[in-house]
């Protein structure tokens, strides 16, 4: 009998605990969603970008033209005072600017005679990006200083027709 009663008591506590769960989780979920929103709204007034431009990733291979930048840039990068070998670090690489040919502004900035036109103020952008990281930064986040290259570029030219830069033949010392 005592087992009986035990194992109903348990039961009953079993039952409570998925209910109190349920009402927690559709509490918090309500909560979630409204901050999500609060965020959002935050972020739209301070004109910060929460997702990239899809327009942007679904640029077709018809629709992309290239700028290859004629030399190799060869660029300082930050001073690390607590780095391993405490020596000055360079990179090389040779840039290579992607841009979408429907965006209205390929016309007017596009073509590869406004490009040599501005090439040495593009790769003065590049040069402030890249020798603002150490040789770590750099190594473990290529990506993320090819997408501030793209955002300091695309603010040049007040425009978002370069979509894209991809550097090759990098090397580091």
């Amino acid at each position: 009998m005592k087992k009986n009663l035990l194992s109903i008591l348990i039961l009953a506590l079993l039952v409570v605990n998925i209910v109190m769960t349920a009402i927690i989780m559709f509490s918090v979920t309500g909560a979630m969603k409204s901050t999500t929103t609060l965020v959002g709204k935050i972020a739209t007034v301070l004109d910060i970008e929460l997702a990239t431009d899809s327009s942007d990733e679904n640029v077709s291979i018809e629709d992309t033209a290239t700028y290859t930048i004629a030399d190799t840039m060869t660029i300082p990068l930050k001073y690390e005072s607590d780095g391993e070998d405490g020596k000055d670090h360079y990179v090389m690489m040779k840039v290579t600017l992607y841009m979408n040919t429907k965006h209205e502004d390929y016309e007017k900035y596009g073509a590869a005679e406004a490009l040599a036109a501005r090439e040495e103020m593009i790769k003065s952008e590049i040069i402030s990006v890249v020798r603002s990281h150490t040789l770590e930064e750099f190594k473990s986040d290529s990506e993320g200083v090819y997408a501030e290259i793209v955002a300091k570029l695309q603010k040049l030219y007040n425009s978002r027709f370069i979509y894209r830069v991809a550097c090759g033949d990098v090397k580091y010392q």
